[in-house]
């Protein structure tokens, strides 16, 4: 795991030391092992590493990292559980390897298929290939999104990193916000990939590669996630569900350094858990953090869960006081607005300090199994909407909804304003998961952006670009791995776990097992208290299932209206919309701080 950036031009210019040095500086939090620089001879590409050492602790795995006839040169991300499998293949067609790394298996699968070698790896990953001979630069980033990778393309010049604040280290044009970008973000309480909030920086989205030669770029998507609902036999779905995560398992416990887990009280945690013995992994560390607040504390059923598998148990019992000093660290390290990663920066940092570098997350089995409410309601929405807008069409009532202004303003509870929107508007399946995903209606946005950065908001929700449609039985699935898990799980668990030198590993979140689980019958996939999961790992004990669902909380709410409101008054004194959830006001808090911190100007 580490950090990886470059800049690639057109002409021999604008690469010199000191942008080597800025980029590297920027991520050396990611890589606090090694690092390295590489600038290509004609002076058009420069590529910059730092280094966690996972696989191949030696320094023969320095990055960036070259082919024999220096042709390719390589700066990568991630890990790639199946390297060994691929290196096998590639000594019978005769490369000769000088490390033990996934890197050089992956420099070299690249430099024999070209892009075709992405269809092989299984893993997570971003990064950038140079081709000296050909003077093109090869970018990448793995199917589901775990890793991030971000670009800023302007007047024939690239440059790429890890983070976004990286990649503003090339300062290749004046850093504007993105109003349209500003209005997603407010809208779902997390940027919307491939936004950034900066005009002309975006994320490579997942799935993709781009590729840049002669001043231009061009991408191209090489997976998307699909649904085939093959397996309708609830037997034959349970063992595949089983084998497939153990299978998952035996390829995120590879490592060259000890293995934890982040262990809350959930099912999913406790499911990897549980399993670990089914891939040889025993002894291993797991850590929770609990709180004095029963509607939140797990820590007693993690500690149980970890007693019982046999695993030695790290508790935090974190306090209010404790919650604010990591709250400002946490700003700090934030890399694009969000409201969510304060967990994992803790929990992270707590692993990290009892002296772990890599650990397990149970990220994902909510997604994959309808484990939200989202998968119940969203669906109950659609089904008025259908039956509004037939009535709407004779009698006109769903248009005059739209009209009235003292129900979109309803005081108490903020979800019916989605909704209402919602039903006075197109009605499509996203504006559905919306309406319970969102923050913002989007009248509301633009008052917020208006404030915020003095220009005139317009209240036209900006256009999703959702282009893929999928079945009514697995809409909600689909939107929570491609819109919640991805552009904000993901994105902060990656952050948050990197700014404490930590790699953290999702086996949820695996391409071979997410088709796994995809080809379940959704009727069968999801079923009520994620009943598929279970049934696949029965070592689950009742006290983990049988309790009500928390999920790895924060007491947020408590802390930002009463031990951190000095932090919170001046945000929700100074908003024209009412903030009257804890979620809103961190959500403008932090956007405020992020455009502060990078002298943003529309």
């Amino acid at each position: 795991m580490c950090g990886i950036g470059g800049l690639v031009v057109s002409e021999p210019k604008g690469i010199n030391q000191q942008l080597i040095e800025a980029l590297t500086q920027r991520l050396t939090h990611r890589g606090p092992d090694d690092a390295g620089s590489f600038i290509c001879p004609s002076r058009k590409c420069a590529l910059v590493h730092t280094r966690l050492s996972i696989l191949d602790l030696s320094s023969a795995g320095h990055q960036p990292m070259g082919t024999a006839d220096g042709r390719f040169q390589i700066c990568f991300n991630g890990e790639i559980y199946n390297f060994k499998e691929l290196r096998t293949e590639l000594l019978q067609s005769g490369v000769s390897f000088k490390s033990n790394s996934d890197t050089e298996v992956l420099l070299y699968l690249y430099a024999r298929d070209g892009a075709a070698m992405l269809d092989r790896l299984e893993g997570m990953f971003a990064f950038a290939i140079w081709d000296t001979r050909n003077q093109e630069l090869f970018l990448a980033r793995d199917p589901l999104g775990i890793k991030p990778l971000y670009y800023w393309f302007h007047n024939g010049q690239l440059a790429f990193a890890s983070e976004f604040r990286a990649v503003l280290a090339a300062d290749l044009a004046p850093k504007r916000l993105c109003t349209e970008a500003v209005h997603r973000y407010l809208r779902w309480g997390s940027v919307q990939e491939p936004d950034t909030l900066v005009k002309g920086v975006q994320q490579l989205p997942a799935g993709h590669a781009l590729v840049y030669k002669d001043g231009n770029i061009a991408l191209s998507s090489y997976w998307k996630l699909k649904f085939s609902d093959t397996q309708s036999d609830p037997n034959s779905a349970t063992k595949s569900i089983r084998e497939g995560l153990i299978e998952s398992l035996g390829r995120h416990f590879i490592a060259d350094v000890p293995v934890g887990l982040f262990l809350s009280g959930g099912i999913d945690s406790t499911a990897i858990a549980a399993l670990a013995k089914d891939v040889g992994y025993s002894n291993f560390k797991t850590f929770c953090i609990s709180f004095d607040d029963p509607e939140y504390d797990e820590g007693d059923v993690a500690r149980r869960t970890a007693e019982h598998f046999g695993a030695e148990h790290h508790d935090w019992k974190m306090k209010a006081d404790d919650g604010r000093e990591m709250f400002h660290q946490f700003v700090d390290c934030m890399d694009l607005p969000s409201n969510d990663g304060l967990n994992t920066y803790c929990v992270a940092k707590f692993a990290r300090r009892e002296g772990i570098k890599v650990v397990l997350s149970g990220l994902g089995g909510d997604e994959l199994f309808g484990g939200y409410p989202s998968f119940s309601i969203v669906p109950r929405l659609i089904e008025i909407r259908r039956t509004l807008g037939i009535l709407a069409n004779s009698i006109g009532w769903l248009a005059e909804l739209g009209s009235r202004a003292k129900f979109l303003n309803f005081p108490h509870r903020l979800q019916f304003r989605r909704v209402a929107e919602f039903l006075a508007g197109g009605g499509s399946d996203l504006d559905a998961y919306w309406a319970m995903r969102g923050f913002f209606s989007s009248a509301e946005s633009a008052i917020v952006v208006e404030d915020l950065l003095g220009v005139s908001g317009s209240s036209t929700i900006p256009s999703e670009n959702d282009l893929v449609q999928y079945a009514v039985s697995n809409v909600v699935g689909a939107f929570e791995l491609t819109r919640y898990m991805r552009n904000q799980l993901l994105r902060d668990s990656d952050v948050m776990s990197m700014a404490n030198g930590l790699e953290l590993r999702v086996p949820f979140v695996d391409r071979k097992f997410v088709e796994c689980v995809t080809s379940v019958a959704a009727k069968i996939r999801y079923q009520p208290n994620k009943q598929l999961l279970l049934d696949a790992v029965p070592e689950i004990p009742q006290w983990v299932w049988q309790k009500k669902k928390q999920g790895f909380r924060f007491p947020l709410e408590k802390w930002v209206r009463e031990d951190w409101a000095q932090d919170f008054d001046e945000i929700e004194s100074n908003s024209r919309v009412q903030l009257s959830s804890w979620y809103r006001k961190w959500s403008v808090f932090v956007l405020k701080r992020f455009i502060e911190r990078h002298g943003l100007v529309v």
